[in-house]
C-alpha cells in the first residue's frame, strides 16, 4: 500500500478539522480505490526470513500482526490523531478497553490519582473499585473547583483523570488551569472526550497530555460498532501505552476501525446539527423540569467556559424531575425517543441513569457525583427537532409535568 500525499504532515497541517475527518490518514493500495480498504487478516507474510526478523526488531515498516498492526485501524489512528492535533493515536475494542488502558499503562502500586467525581459509571468503578487491588490509590474530587486539583495533589500523585462534559451531570473541567497546574508538577493529565469528540473540543489545544475516547459514540455515531481511541504524544503512545496494549490486547477489529472512519467522514455534520438540536430541546425544556443540566444554555453555571473551550456544547444533556417513579413514567411514555443507554447516535435516545449506566456505582458515590433518582439523561439526534420536542412533550404531560 502507498500512503496519499493526505499524510504528509505538512499538507495535513493546513487542513480544517472537516477536511481531516474525511481525507486525514488515508492509504491507498495499488488499486487506487477512494474508500478505505478493509484488511481482515490476522497476520501478514513475508517476503523472506531476514525481513521478518528485521520487522520484529522495529527495523522494517511493514506489519506482524493484527494485534499489533493492520492497515485499516492504522488509518482510523492517523485519522484521529490528527482531529485531536497529537503526535499519535492507538485505537481499541471500547472506550472503556480505552479508559483503561490509558490509565493503567502507566500506573504502578503505590501511585496516586485525582479523579473527577463526576464521571461515567465505569471510569468510577476503575477508580472506586479496581485500582485500590493494585496498590493504586485514587481521590475523587468536584473536579469543576481548581482549588481542589491543587489541594488533592501528593507526592506520588501521578495522574489527573476527568471528563468534560461529564457524564451525566455535565459538568465541565477548566482545560487550561488544570493542565497548566498538572504540567507544573510533573503530572499526567487524561481527559476523556467522548461528549465533544475532537470535532467540538481539542483537550490538547489546552495543554492536556492524552485524551480518550468512546468511538462508539460520536465517531461512529449510528450505534453499529464498538471502539475507543487514546491520543498522545508520539512517546507516549509508542513507549507507555504500546507495549501495554500489545501485550495485554484490547485490539481494535478491522471491521470496525473500518465503520468508524465511515463515521468520522460525517462527524462534523452530524455533531454540529445535533448540538443545534440540542439546544433547542434544552431551550423547550427549561423551566418546564425540575432543573436542567445543559452547558450551552446561559443557565447552566458554567455556561462562559464551556463556550470558551468548545466550538458547540453537543448532543447530549441531562434534565430532573421528582423521583425515580415521574423519571421511569416519563421514559415509558415516549413514542419517538428511544430508551436506550447509548450516546452519540443519530437517533434521539433517552435512560434514566441511575438504575443503568450507573447502577453499579454505589448509592453513596451517586450521590457525591449529583447523579439523582430522578435525573435523565437525553441524546439530541438528527430527527426535526420540533418532533423531538413534540414527544418530549406529550410525555411531560403523561407524567403531570
Amino acid at each position: 500500500m502507498k500512503r496519499t500525499t493526505g499524510t504528509d504532515r505538512s499538507i495535513t497541517a493546513k487542513w480544517r478539522p472537516a477536511t481531516r475527518a474525511v481525507r486525514g490518514g488515508t492509504w491507498r493500495s495499488e488499486q487506487g480505490e477512494t474508500s478505505e480498504a478493509l484488511f481482515l487478516t490476522s497476520g501478514f507474510s513475508y517476503d523472506n526470513a531476514e525481513t521478518a526478523a528485521a520487522r520484529f526488531r522495529g527495523e522494517d515498516p511493514g506489519m506482524t500482526y493484527s494485534r499489533l498492526q493492520n492497515p485499516t485501524v492504522a488509518m482510523l489512528e492517523e485519522r484521529i490523531a490528527l482531529l485531536d492535533g497529537a503526535e499519535a493515536c492507538r485505537v481499541q475494542a471500547s472506550g472503556m478497553a480505552a479508559m483503561t488502558a490509558a490509565l493503567l499503562c502507566q500506573l504502578s502500586q503505590g501511585d496516586h490519582v485525582v479523579a473527577g467525581r463526576a464521571a461515567f459509571g465505569s471510569c468510577r468503578w476503575l477508580v472506586d473499585q479496581l485500582f485500590p487491588r493494585f496498590g493504586i490509590e485514587a481521590t475523587t474530587i468536584d473536579a469543576r473547583d481548581n482549588a481542589q486539583w491543587e489541594a488533592a495533589i501528593r507526592p506520588n500523585t501521578k495522574v489527573f483523570f476527568f471528563e468534560t462534559p461529564a457524564n451525566p451531570t455535565m459538568d465541565i473541567v477548566d482545560l487550561k488551569y488544570v493542565c497548566d497546574l498538572a504540567r507544573s508538577r510533573g503530572i499526567i493529565t487524561v481527559v476523556d472526550n467522548a461528549f465533544a469528540t475532537p470535532a467540538l473540543q481539542r483537550p490538547i489545544e489546552w495543554g492536556a497530555d492524552v485524551v480518550a475516547y468512546s468511538a462508539t459514540k460520536l465517531m461512529d455515531g449510528q450505534g453499529r460498532v464498538l471502539a475507543g481511541a487514546v491520543s498522545g504524544s508520539a512517546d507516549f503512545i509508542n513507549n507507555v501505552l504500546l507495549p501495554f496494549q500489545r501485550n495485554t490486547g484490547p485490539n481494535l477489529a478491522p471491521f470496525n476501525a473500518w465503520v468508524v472512519l465511515k463515521g468520522l467522514e460525517t462527524l462534523d455534520l452530524r455533531v454540529r446539527q445535533q448540538s443545534a438540536n440540542a439546544l433547542k430541546v434544552g431551550q423547550f425544556l427549561e423551566g418546564r423540569v425540575k432543573a436542567i443540566n445543559h452547558p450551552g444554555l446561559p443557565s447552566h453555571p458554567q455556561y462562559e467556559l464551556a463556550v470558551k473551550q468548545m466550538d458547540a456544547c453537543g448532543s447530549i444533556f441531562s434534565f430532573e424531575v421528582e423521583d425515580r417513579a415521574q423519571a421511569h413514567g416519563l421514559l415509558n411514555a415516549l413514542q419517538l425517543v428511544d430508551i436506550s443507554n447509548n450516546i452519540g447516535d443519530a437517533r434521539s435516545l433517552m435512560c434514566h441513569n441511575a438504575s443503568t449506566t450507573h447502577y453499579s456505582v454505589s448509592a453513596e458515590a451517586r450521590e457525591e457525583m449529583g447523579v439523582t433518582e430522578g435525573m435523565l439523561r437525553l441524546n439530541v439526534g438528527l430527527e426535526d427537532p420540533d418532533d423531538i420536542i413534540e414527544d418530549l412533550d406529550q410525555a411531560l404531560k403523561a407524567v403531570g409535568l
